[in-house]
């Protein structure tokens, strides 16, 4: 007879279980996150969008996702991550629905926001679920690992989208991507169960929620969360802009690529910026350090935007989005400084804060990109240079203020 394993063995993987099925929401909130840069041309061919139009359209994803944050955070507190995530995700199945019907470019819009809001858990139930679930000196290496795993979900929107929209058409590619999340929520109400030491009580009266936004209320006025919420508005947004927005219409226009092959680089973008968070996380040089690496890191990128913007050479247009997608992992880092200047009781808020000011970076980044791309081509100049040119200003003036305003203290009191 063979031999089972004991509870012990069980216990040890049921977290990576459900950790990998939680990493299967995150993977299509990355592919939804970044469809705009392959279906940008057919987009703006069909409902006729200016560059303008196009930053709004790419950003109402992530405000919508950004301005959620708050509420996923509390909902995770007082219902717990399962609960909150499969609520949630069914509504971005729905926004993905609409996106492939649309007839408008409100429609278009509307199914954005709806994507936004069922995918504003994403990310955040597994960094609560690490947080939580696993070994404080692991986090910075889980959430790399996650981070990189999730990551997937860009492969779907560089070269396998660009194929399937150039032989059928983009509103097929939110059919698809909507199929795959319907798979995604099944595996998550088959396998997401938390452990009995995470389980969360019902709220037993209404004061639960206003108490829980009073004390996520309260992480504004620490003096430190102003240099983190700054920074973690243009660090990731870098990122998400150029691979989100505006690498696909860059190499159409600039260079005369075709859709597909507009996608392949955005496939290898993709590729390497799975494997960089794994490799900061693993190489995480802990608190005493961490903030310094993370100064110089934004500070290279921003560099690389900036000589990115000023040459407008083909291998360097190829060249310099795959490198930004390597870097791009030193985002992690951000993550496990959060997880290490607030204290553990807070920890969900301190993530949920996080990351909403990451998505409305986003948010606001490509829709200020947008205005500068449409307020270049009024003057006659050429649009993606003052894209690029002000990223790259953005994240110097975020590494600046992370580094000029208040620092943690491991143990500040949060009342």
């Amino acid at each position: 007879m063979p031999k089972l394993p004991d509870a012990s063995v069980t216990r040890v993987r049921s977290p990576w279980v459900m950790l990998l099925a939680l990493t299967t929401a995150f993977a299509l909130s990355q592919a939804w996150r970044t469809v705009a840069a392959i279906m940008a041309v057919p987009l703006q061919a069909e409902f006729a969008l200016d560059a303008s139009a196009l930053g709004l359209y790419a950003g109402a994803f992530h405000f919508a996702f950004g301005a959620m944050q708050i509420f996923m955070g509390i909902g995770i507190d007082l219902h717990g991550v399962r609960r909150t995530v499969l609520v949630a995700f069914p509504v971005a199945i729905a926004g993905s629905a609409l996106s492939a019907l649309a007839t408008s470019y409100s429609m278009l819009v509307l199914g954005q926001v709806l994507i936004g809001i069922g995918c504003a858990p994403a990310f955040l139930v597994c960094t609560v679920f690490i947080a939580r679930h696993f070994p404080a000196s692991r986090f910075a290496a889980v959430s790399g690992l996650t981070l990189g795993l999730g990551g997937i979900g860009m492969l779907l929107t560089g070269t396998p989208l660009a194929w399937l929209i150039q032989a059928t058409s983009w509103r097929m590619g939110f059919a698809v991507l909507g199929g795959l999340a319907v798979l995604a929520w099944l595996l998550l109400a088959r396998l997401v169960h938390e452990p009995a030491a995470a389980a969360t009580d019902e709220p037993k009266a209404p004061e639960r929620m206003t108490e829980a936004l009073r004390r996520f209320g309260a992480l504004f006025l620490l003096p430190h969360t102003a240099g983190i919420v700054l920074l973690g508005c243009v660090s990731y947004a870098s990122f998400i802009t150029l691979r989100g927005l505006w690498l696909g219409p860059l190499l159409t226009e600039r260079h005369g690529f075709s859709l597909v092959q507009s996608g392949n680089v955005a496939l290898a973008m993709s590729l390497v910026s799975l494997a960089g968070p794994p490799l900061f996380g693993r190489f995480d040089p802990g608190p005493a350090t961490r903030r310094r690496w993370i100064i110089g890191f934004t500070l290279l990128l921003a560099g690389l935007f900036g000589v990115f913007a000023l040459l407008h050479n083909t291998v360097v247009d190829v060249a310099a989005p795959i490198l930004i997608g390597l870097l791009s992992g030193y985002f992690v880092l951000q993550y496990a400084d959060v997880r290490s200047s607030y204290p553990t009781a807070i920890t969900g808020r301190a993530m949920a804060l996080f990351t909403m000011s990451m998505f409305l970076g986003i948010a606001a980044m490509q829709w200020l990109t947008g205005v500068v791309a449409s307020a270049a081509t009024a003057r006659g100049l050429e649009p993606f240079t003052a894209v690029l040119g002000s990223i790259a200003v953005l994240l110097a003036l975020g590494a600046a203020g992370f580094a000029a305003l208040p620092q943690p203290r491991l143990t500040t009191p949060v009342t």
